[in-house]
């Protein structure tokens, strides 16, 4: 299911065996160079690894070509319509872009945009949504919008591929969870490029988190999908942050260290919320990546249930007790706390 070929982005390498890969996309508009060179900062130092940027009209080729110098974040220009606006895409310097081949302006305006793309050596993403399926595609697939979707991405894929152009990313997206996995399926069943794979218009706070990362985490698991972006409406950071957990959940990739907490309960000893709160004022959440650090309200709790743990906190009654691998270390109160988890924590990772 995984895909067979690869492309490289400003040398990110994606597909073909290659860790899942974390993108998201500017929310600030193309106007405001300062503001997206900042974004683009933030999204770095979140752990993102390709951005889409929206180029609306190509008299904004000039500032995409600042961005695309300003900043070590590869890009990603989005394009809908113009193939001209894809052309200064290209001109202004970004390694990929994003277009639906259907609609730029007839078969000869299309060969020139992969001809630019091929002359640079870019990455083409086409894809489809599913609110972009029209009656006829919906009707050759008998209502089914899974596999209707997929058909759409097939219409584009055969575009560029009839054009010898074949460094290409495909992306098949819906806000319904189950058409997106079925068109998932499809394609990653019958093409070798990479998937680009996401829940789209997923929502905002905990309800666009859960959504997104239900759909992304099912496409994940059957093997589906080389690069991610979970759709939130809020900070794109926060979107970054949301994919790393999500490959940290499925075990396929870690940044900075794993939490596992208990949810408290009235056995418990210490507030484990408090508690973990101080602990990343300590350890940095982008530090120590691949550890596993535990925090547990009570004994019960504590050393047993979170053994493999790489070290870990529980509540007792005079402050905590620390545990490695599910074996007592040392006991502290809670004026010790910080000192104690320092100390310890250099015995196992030396780089914080």
């Amino acid at each position: 299911m995984a895909s067979i070929k690869s492309v490289r982005i400003k040398g990110l390498e994606i597909g073909g065996g290659a860790p899942v890969r974390v993108e998201s996309m500017l929310k600030t508009r193309l106007e405001d160079i300062s503001g997206c060179v900042s974004e683009c900062g933030l999204l770095l130092k979140a752990g993102c690894e390709l951005a889409r940027v929206a180029l609306p009209d190509a008299s904004l080729a000039p500032a995409l070509a600042e961005l695309v110098k300003s900043t070590d974040l590869p890009l990603m220009a989005d394009i809908h319509f113009n193939h001209r606006t894809a052309l200064a895409a290209l001109s202004a310097g970004v390694p990929a872009i994003r277009i639906n081949p259907g609609n730029m302006s007839g078969s000869a305006a299309l060969a020139e945009v992969i001809s630019a793309a091929k002359e640079k050596g870019a990455v083409i993403r086409i894809g489809a949504n599913g609110g972009s399926l029209n009656n006829a595609q919906l009707a050759s697939a008998n209502g089914d919008r899974g596999a209707a979707l997929a058909s759409a991405v097939e219409e584009q894929l055969a575009l560029l591929l009839k054009n010898g152009f074949e460094n290409i990313i495909i992306s098949a997206k819906s806000s319904s969870i189950a058409e997106t996995l079925r068109a998932n399926a499809l394609l990653s069943e019958r093409y070798p490029f990479p998937v680009h794979i996401g829940i789209t218009e997923a929502g905002c706070g905990n309800s666009g988190i859960v959504k997104g990362a239900a759909g992304i985490a099912l496409m994940l698991s059957q093997g589906i999908g080389d690069t991610l972006r979970v759709s939130l409406t809020g900070s794109a950071a926060e979107e970054v942050k949301t994919g790393y957990s999500i490959l940290s959940a499925l075990m396929l990739r870690h940044r900075g260290w794993q939490l596992v907490s208990c949810p408290g309960c009235g056995r418990r000893r210490i507030e484990v919320a408090e508690l973990v709160d101080k602990l990343r004022g300590i350890v940095p959440p982008e530090a120590c990546t691949g550890l596993t650090i535990a925090v547990m309200g009570c004994e019960v709790n504590g050393p047993k249930e979170a053994a493999h743990a790489d070290f870990g906190i529980a509540g007792s009654p005079g402050g905590f007790i620390f545990f490695r691998k599910g074996s007592f270390v040392c006991r502290g109160t809670m004026d010790t706390f910080e000192e104690t988890v320092r100390r310890e924590i250099l015995r196992v990772n030396h780089n914080i």
